[in-house]
């Protein structure tokens, strides 16, 4: 089972960007489609972007598409999220999931990391 950790989370103005990290352990990322979810303050955690375990097909969801852009790289046991032009309403904790092809369940979650765009 993979162990995912999270980084670079943050404060920042509206307007600004900042890039996320999703560090696993083992020899097994690649096989797992990789996933980000956040959760507001007082909020559902919501689904914001995945990426297949080649990294040739990415997902959005509607609020962050434009703005976001979700990567990995393999040979680092790495997956990313490059944000830019952040909104207030991005705030929340951003989690990365892995998730094995057929399945719905997560097998890993990462502790997740705070970001926080001020008006």
């Amino acid at each position: 089972q993979v162990q995912l950790v999270e980084s670079g989370g943050g404060l920042v103005q509206a307007g600004g960007s900042l890039r996320l990290s999703c560090a696993a352990s083992g020899r097994t990322f690649s096989r797992y489609i990789m996933n980000w979810f956040r959760q507001a303050p007082g909020k559902e955690r919501e689904f914001v972007a995945s990426i297949s375990m080649s990294g040739v097909n990415t997902y959005y969801v509607d609020s962050v598409k434009g703005r976001f852009t979700i990567s990995r790289d393999n040979a680092l046991n790495t997956m990313y999220l490059q944000m830019n032009n952040l909104e207030p309403e991005d705030t929340g904790v951003y989690y990365c999931a892995a998730r094995s092809p057929g399945t719905t369940l997560f097998a890993s979650w990462g502790q997740g990391t705070q970001v926080a765009v001020s008006s």
